[in-house]
C-alpha cells in the first residue's frame, strides 16, 4: 500500500505558530493574512503592510482564512503556548483539514506552570473550564490529587476556590499568570485564600493539588488513572457494621447504570459504608457520600482512605441535607428507609443523568418508581436474586442463596461529551 508524506494536500498554506509562554516574539515572514489575540500581534515581527486580524470569536476569523486559503494565499496563526492542546488546531483541523496545517508549538501554559513549581505532570488530569461549565473542573479537582484547569470567564481561581471551600476539600492552588510576560506571576494559595481574592484577566492556568502530593511513581499512560482492573469488590473489602453493605452482585448492576467517570459527581445517599461512593471514586468520578449515623460517616472515611480514594463524607439527613450539595450527574440511594420515596423524588430532581435505587421491601418500589416518573425519567429495573457457591463438608459445594434485592434505576440523556478532558 502507498502512502503520502503527512502534512500534504493544501500545501501546508495555514501555519500556526505557538507563543507567549518564554519562546520569544514569532516572527512571520511570508504570510499575507495573520491572525492572532491582539496581545500576540502585538509582541510579534510582522511584515510590512501584512492584513492582521485579531482573534475574537473563532467562526469570523475562520471565514476571513476560507478567503485566502480558497486563493492559494498563505497564512499565519498566533496562538498561545502549544495550540494543539486545547487550542485552535482543533478548529482549523475541522474547517480546512490536517493537511493544510503547518504546526510550530511553543511550551504550553500547562508545561510550563509544572516547569515553574518543579513537579512532574504525565500524571496529572487537565481539564478545561474555557467557555465551558466550571464544575467539570471542581469534579477533577475534587477526585485527583494532581490535575491543572485551564481557566475562562467565570472558572477562574476565585470561583474554583469557592467551590473547594464548600465542598471542605485540602488543596493547594498554584495560579499562573501572564506566563512569559514581564507581569509573570506564579502564586501558592490555599482555596480560601483563592476565593477571596480578584485575579484579572491574565490568569493562565491553575494547579490543583492534593497537600503532601508526592513526586509519584512512574505511569505509563498520561493523563487519568485508567479504569480500575477491578469492580464491584467484595464486602471483605470495605468495613462495615453486621453486613449492612450492598452485596458486590447489586454493586455491579448499580455501578453499571451509574457510570461513574472523570468529571462528573456521584452521590451516594445512606452510604453506610460508603462502599458504592469508594468505587465511583476508583472510576474518577467526585464522590459525596451522605449518611445521618457519625459512625457511618467516619465509616465511608476510613474505607476511602484504605482505597487511596478522596470520598466526601456529609453527616445528615435525607432529604433535608441535599439541598447543601452541589449538584450531581448520578445518584446511588441505598437503605430504603421509610422515607425513601421522598429522598429519591429529591435525588431525581438533581441529577443531570441518572438515578439507581436499591430495595429490600416490594412494598416501597410503587412509590420510588412513582417519584422517578415524577421527575421526568422513565424508571426501569429487576428483582435480583443470587446464590453463591459455599463449601459443605465432604469437598461438596451448596448454593447459598442471598436475600433478593430490587434495583430500580432511571437513565436521561446527558448533555454531549466536550472532549475537556485530557
Amino acid at each position: 500500500m502507498c502512502g503520502r508524506p503527512v502534512g500534504e494536500g493544501a500545501a501546508g498554506l495555514i501555519t500556526v505558530v505557538g507563543a507567549g509562554t518564554g519562546g520569544g516574539a514569532p516572527v512571520v515572514a511570508d504570510a499575507e493574512l495573520v491572525v492572532g489575540a491582539a496581545r500576540h500581534l502585538a509582541a510579534a515581527q510582522l511584515p510590512s503592510g501584512v492584513r492582521q486580524v485579531a482573534l475574537g470569536a473563532v467562526g469570523p476569523a475562520l471565514d476571513v482564512i476560507e478567503e485566502y486559503v480558497a486563493g492559494g494565499r498563505r497564512v499565519t496563526v498566533l496562538a498561545s503556548g502549544d495550540p494543539g492542546h486545547f487550542g485552535i488546531v482543533r478548529a482549523l483541523g475541522a474547517r480546512f483539514g490536517a493537511a493544510a496545517l503547518r504546526v510550530t508549538p511553543s511550551v504550553g501554559s500547562v508545561a510550563a506552570t509544572f516547569a515553574r513549581v518543579g513537579l512532574s505532570w504525565d500524571d496529572a488530569v487537565v481539564v478545561s473550564a474555557h467557555g465551558r461549565e466550571a464544575r467539570t473542573a471542581v469534579n477533577v479537582c475534587l477526585a485527583h490529587p494532581k490535575a491543572a484547569v485551564l481557566t475562562g470567564p467565570g472558572a477562574g481561581p476565585a470561583e474554583l476556590g469557592a467551590a473547594l471551600v464548600r465542598a471542605g476539600a485540602e488543596r493547594l492552588l498554584v495560579v499562573a499568570s501572564g506566563l512569559g510576560s514581564a507581569a509573570e506571576s506564579v502564586l501558592a494559595v490555599s482555596p480560601r485564600e483563592a476565593a477571596g481574592r480578584e485575579w484579572g484577566a491574565a490568569v493562565n492556568v491553575v494547579l490543583c493539588l492534593r497537600p503532601g502530593l508526592p513526586v509519584g511513581p512512574a505511569v505509563a499512560v498520561a493523563g487519568p488513572p485508567a479504569a480500575p482492573a477491578g469492580w464491584a469488590l467484595p464486602e471483605e473489602a470495605f468495613a462495615h457494621r453486621d453486613s449492612m453493605i450492598s452485596k458486590f452482585e447489586v454493586r455491579a448492576l448499580a455501578l453499571a447504570r451509574l457510570g461513574p467517570r472523570t468529571g462528573e459527581l456521584v452521590w451516594d445517599v445512606g452510604a453506610g459504608s460508603g462502599s458504592v461512593a469508594v468505587e465511583c471514586a476508583r472510576f474518577g468520578a467526585a464522590a459525596v457520600a451522605v449518611d445521618a449515623s457519625p459512625e457511618a460517616v467516619a465509616r465511608v472515611r476510613a474505607n476511602a482512605a484504605s482505597h487511596g480514594v478522596d470520598v466526601l463524607a456529609v453527616l445528615g439527613r435525607a432529604p433535608g441535607v441535599l439541598a447543601e450539595l452541589p449538584t450531581p450527574d448520578a445518584v446511588f440511594v441505598g437503605g430504603g428507609g421509610a422515607e425513601v420515596a421522598a429522598v429519591v423524588a429529591a435525588c431525581a430532581r438533581r441529577a443531570r443523568r441518572s438515578v439507581v435505587v436499591t430495595l429490600a421491601a416490594v412494598d416501597r418500589v410503587p412509590a420510588v418508581r412513582s417519584a422517578l416518573a415524577a421527575a421526568g425519567f422513565t424508571p426501569e429495573g429487576v428483582l435480583l436474586q443470587s446464590s453463591r457457591l459455599a463449601p459443605l463438608p465432604g469437598d461438596v459445594t451448596r448454593l447459598a442463596a442471598a436475600n433478593p434485592v430490587f434495583v430500580l434505576w432511571a437513565c436521561r440523556p446527558g448533555p454531549p461529551d466536550e472532549g475537556v478532558l485530557a
